[in-house]
């Protein structure tokens, strides 16, 4: 059994952790620490965990672990590894984007990167919005086939914002409401460019988009669009065959909606064409294949298991 640690358990992102590897056949919780809920039951901060377990919330770090997850806000994890030495046994998934663009983390998009993951001792998660329009972009990308602008229009689920209340995450501000942000300034563009320029071998056409929050409370739709020769048959035959072997990602040819991934660390591609231009429509749950679970499929590979352990969850599509 893989001993797993987590640092940071009391947000959505440790929540949903803490309920895959719970679940998850061949790994066991060691401790789950938080300094703003230490002593408490888990079950208390996540009631979806009610009777599923009588851990409770550590407030010091334990070296009694395979790997540990860290589940902090932005900036808290790299000032967490500079005060601490964690020993090199340990491995190390990082779900903030402190080390997305460190070369000492691998970048755990294992659409990508599988290779390099089953060898990694530390990995940087994906941001939720980069995951979702990467694995849109990436069979283009190969090709060498993204020299247009690509535009992106993008909706989350209020749980994409973290657990702390804010203005734009208050039920009664975000209930029957849409409002956009951060247009053509997301913080997920550069590491989305870093890994599209990399596979495409130049850099790609200028990425347009337009993040909007949602009066849902998980997901994330992305429609995408960029001038292209190709053929829907050839780009559908291009995605099919770039997504063959990952067991997350699968090519729809009927209009997908949103509840077909919440809840499931899956993504569905769907595509149209329209005169010259390229429609994708990529679609995850920000929490599990955005976040969780994402890093569990992480584990997986570091750890030379069945890539879909734990993970194979249905969507709560009705």
């Amino acid at each position: 059994m893989i001993k797993v640690g987590i640092i940071g358990g009391a947000g959505y992102t440790g929540g949903e952790l803490i309920r895959l590897l719970l679940n998850h056949p061949q790994a066991e919780i060691s401790f789950i620490q938080s300094r703003s809920q230490a002593g408490k039951n888990i079950s208390d901060i996540h009631s979806d965990l009610f009777g599923q377990t009588d851990m409770v919330f550590m407030s010091e770090i334990s070296y009694d672990a395979d790997v540990l997850f860290l589940c902090m806000g932005h900036g808290e994890s790299e000032k967490l590894l500079k005060k601490i030495d964690i020993p090199n046994h340990i491995k190390i998934i990082d779900l903030s984007q402190d080390y997305r663009y460190k070369s000492d983390f691998i970048y755990g998009l294992p659409e990508v990167f599988r290779t390099e993951i089953q060898n990694a001792v530390k990995v940087a998660n994906p941001g939720c919005f980069a995951t979702a329009i990467q694995l849109g972009l990436l069979p283009l990308a190969e090709q060498h086939l993204l020299t247009a602008d690509i535009h992106i229009s993008g909706i989350t689920g209020s749980t994409g914002a973290g657990q702390k209340l804010t203005d734009t995450s208050h039920f009664s501000w975000r209930e029957s409401n849409i409002s956009m942000y951060k247009a053509f300034a997301h913080q997920h563009l550069m590491e989305i460019s870093q890994t599209l320029n990399k596979l495409q071998g130049q850099e790609t056409g200028t990425l347009n988009f337009l993040p909007f929050r949602g009066d849902f409370t998980r997901g994330i739709y992305n429609a995408i669009y960029t001038k292209s020769a190709v053929s829907i048959e050839e780009a559908f035959d291009l995605y099919e065959n770039y997504y063959a072997e990952h067991p997350f990602v699968q090519v729809s040819r009927r209009n997908p909606h949103l509840k077909q991934v919440v809840n499931t660390n899956n993504a569905i591609i769907y595509l149209e064409k329209h005169e010259d231009t390229l429609l994708i429509v990529s679609m995850i749950d920000n929490l599990i294949k955005g976040a969780s679970g994402q890093a569990v499929q992480n584990m997986n590979l570091m750890f030379g298991i069945d890539e879909v352990s734990g993970l194979k969850l249905k969507a709560g599509a009705f």
